[in-house]
């Protein structure tokens, strides 16, 4: 009997507990009422926990709850592998390897927001199995210098493509339950002295070149999350800056999202509170400087900011604003119970690794139609470099991975070649033997303690006896070279790659030169070399990615995404605008003289200086030809739309693909602007002979420049021209308009 009332009374009990549950647990509320029900549930001691780390990569949720911790991960590459609590050195995990996909400089070098929206879906899916709540990735600081050591995270020098790059990638990994962070917001545009640059630039270079891609991924791709950086803007650390971050992210964009600081990138308790700053990260306290072991109690919002609280001299109004956000950002990912649970190194995720480096490796050179490589009619082939053999997906800073597997280039070529020809290799230089980064182990010796003549002697020799000779060089990820923290001490290529390469141009005619890096490098030698690829870090399939270009499996259809200079000179940056190559512990003003006039930008206004290759330039292995632009309308007015057409015709005999760019020039201006500015573009496959029609619309917008004066972005009636092109020094047609 006694057990029959028991079940009697748990029937009835139990949807009395349903009806009972709490706003904040119920998924059918909508996220701002289950926002503010658990905001009034958490003590001033759980509020505070929330806003600071527990440990490297983690922050406490509120456990009484059942609020779970967050977990972010680096990555916007790959998903970092597991560290020990409260150091950088592994946790010795045995099932924490990732896929590495392609650099975003290769994704950038796509054009393809397809190609994006796969990225971030992918990795998005191995963040969420991984348990992330946030992936600290996409970067879209803009490429200002070449010798910036970081510019292979980010996504090129211009704002139209790295806001349209941006968008898909974010979308991507947010529909996995994984808050996109995106970063390093704002102005973080060199890596030496980046905790004491103190950037002063103009309010147009601020809103029309470094801030766009930030807007984009916050009002369109709905970013849950955004980065601090690590310098200064008007005497300000950006991780907890009132103009970045309060008057322009929050206030005039909106945003609704945490701001994360940069580990170690906080410096000050009362201007985190008061300027924007919500979850506090680092890997000690006072930015990096000094500190004790797990110090998570003595960061600059945490005890600081309780005892400040406690004794009232500082209120609890942006405690609450930052709390609700990180609330916010758990109904988004932690506690959303619709998540999908992810995947890891999946094929799929390999494919897309595969063709997000296929779309992105450029040909920037092909002399006598040297590439493809005709296995029918080759019996040798000679790789020669280190970096065809050299694992590339080990350091370079906090994107360093560990890869489940990562295919070399000279294994991707032997791999596709088979038994259709011998293929050789040679070392050529040596440039760093070293294959351990922050206790990840590449596994690979590559100690050679032969002389620069011998190894180029042995290099020629094997070159000569060859059909083809590819030599694979570039940059890599140690110091100095593409690396977080350091900056590159020139635009030459390291390692006196240069000689081996002028000793192969003499040795064979039919030398293709693969350049591996995230950054631009100068090519003496250009005139010597027919062919030359721009191969990017490709990651796992890396091998794979180039194999299928070099053998024409796959036609090139990546373009670069920032301009190649033909000297350091010629860079604005370092010509009339300033960098500084000496490290500094004090606080430096570093002053963007050059303004707007950043890239192919500053290359238009130039009357004799000509780039090595422009922005925007790609070739193929087919030929398109552009009929003449056409425009719907003649006038537009400043509420309405105009839309160009232009048709593209594959004029070659292989299938390919074209990336159509439309340009816009303001033929009178109050304020000085560019010659052209990127306005749209869209990639088209064609089949040979088969012609489509592409169209692009605009509206003021893409007229517009931001006024300095009057706080605003202003598009004045007048004339202007939309310009089809190629690459921003290929044009092919132009079409006249004016706006009413």
């Amino acid at each position: 009997m006694k057990k029959v009332l028991f079940g009697l009374a748990f029937a009835v009990t139990l949807p009395l507990f349903a009806q009972q549950k709490p706003v904040y647990l119920d998924a059918a509320k909508p996220i701002e009422e289950r926002v503010e029900d658990a905001l009034k549930r958490l003590t001033i001691e759980e509020k505070v926990a929330m806003l600071h780390a527990q440990s490297k990569f983690s922050s406490p949720g509120v456990p009484r709850l059942g609020i779970p911790e967050f977990w972010m991960t680096d990555g916007p590459h790959g998903i970092r592998p597991e560290v020990l609590w409260d150091e950088w050195d592994q946790a010795g995990w045995t099932n924490d390897s990732c896929v590495a996909f392609p650099a975003l400089t290769c994704l950038a070098a796509t054009w393809s927001p397809e190609m994006s929206m796969l990225y971030g879906k992918n990795i998005g899916e191995e963040a969420r199995y991984r348990n992330k709540a946030v992936l600290l990735g996409p970067g879209v600081n803009i490429y200002r210098t070449p010798l910036n050591g970081r510019n292979f995270e980010y996504m090129g020098e211009d704002p139209y493509l790295a806001s349209r790059m941006v968008v898909p990638y974010v979308q991507g990994v947010q529909q996995n339950g994984v808050a996109a962070c995106v970063k390093h917001y704002a102005l973080n545009n060199q890596e030496i002295n980046r905790h004491t640059t103190n950037v002063i630039v103009d309010d147009r270079a601020l809103y029309e070149i470094y801030l766009p891609a930030f807007k984009a991924a916050v009002q369109e791709g709905k970013a849950w999350s955004i980065m601090g950086a690590y310098n200064l803007y008007k005497g300000q650390h950006a991780c907890h800056n009132q103009y970045l971050l309060n008057d322009i992210l929050k206030g005039e964009w909106g945003f609704d999202g945490v701001v994360v600081s940069d580990w170690g990138g906080t410096h000050d308790t009362d201007q985190s509170i008061t300027n924007g700053l919500d979850m506090e990260f680092g890997s000690w306290t006072d930015g990096l400087a000094n500190g004790s072991s797990n110090a998570y109690d003595n960061y600059y919002l945490a005890v600081p900011y309780l005892e400040r609280l406690r004794s009232g001299k500082v209120g609890t109004k942006e405690l609450d604003d930052k709390v609700r956000r990180i609330l916010r950002l758990a109904f988004r990912t932690t506690m959303d119970l619709n998540r999908p649970f992810g995947s890891i190194l999946s094929p799929e995720h390999y494919e897309a690794a595969r063709r997000i480096g296929e779309e992105g490796i450029v040909l920037l050179q092909n002399k006598g139609a040297v590439l493809p490589i005709d296995l029918n009619k080759t019996k040798k082939i000679a790789v020669i470099g280190e970096n065809a053999v050299k694992m590339m997906t080990v350091g370079g800073g906090s994107s360093s991975l560990k890869v489940q597997r990562e295919l070399s280039p000279l294994d991707g070529i032997r791999n596709r070649v088979g038994d259709k020809a011998e293929v050789v290799y040679a070392r050529g230089y040596v440039g760093d033997a070293t294959g351990e980064y922050n206790g990840v182990v590449t596994g690979q010796n590559l100690k050679d303690d032969r002389t620069p003549e011998e190894l180029i002697a042995e290099a020629v020799k094997v070159a000569a006896d060859a059909d083809y000779v590819i030599f694979i060089g570039g940059l890599n990820k140690s110091n100095n070279q593409d690396c977080e923290d350091s900056d590159r001490k020139g635009l030459a290529l390291p390692y006196a790659q240069d000689d081996v390469i002028s000793a192969l141009a003499k040795a064979n005619k039919n030398l293709i030169v693969v350049n591996v890096s995230g950054n631009a490098v100068a090519m003496p030698w250009i005139a010597e070399v027919p062919a030359v690829l721009q191969a990017w870090f490709l990651g796992s399939e890396a091998g794979n990615s180039l194999a299928a270009i070099l053998m024409g499996d796959v036609n090139p259809s990546g373009k670069l995404p920032f301009t190649f200079p033909a000297r350091l000179e010629d860079v604005p940056a370092h010509s009339v605008g300033e960098y500084f190559a000496d490290r500094s512990k004090k606080v430096v003003d570093m002053k963007y003289n050059e303004g707007i006039f950043v890239g192919y930008r500053w290359t238009d206004k130039q009357k004799k200086v000509k780039p090595l290759f422009p922005f925007g330039h790609g070739l193929s292995y087919t030929t398109f030809a552009y009929g003449k632009p056409a425009t719907d309308k003649k006038v537009m007015s400043a509420d309405d739309q105009i839309t160009f057409t232009v048709t593209v015709k594959n004029t070659g005999d292989c299938e390919g693909q074209e990336v159509v760019q439309l340009y816009i020039s303001d033929k009178k201006s109050s304020l000085p602007r560019p010659v052209k500015e990127l306005k749209g573009f869209k990639k088209v496959k064609l089949a040979p002979g088969e012609e489509k029609e592409v169209t692009f619309t605009i509206d003021k917008e893409a007229l517009s420049f931001f006024d300095d004066a009057q706080h605003a972005w202003i598009a004045e009636p007048g004339k202007f021209e939309a310009i089809v092109a190629a690459s921003a020094a290929d044009i092919k047609g132009v079409v006249s308009f004016e706006l009413k």
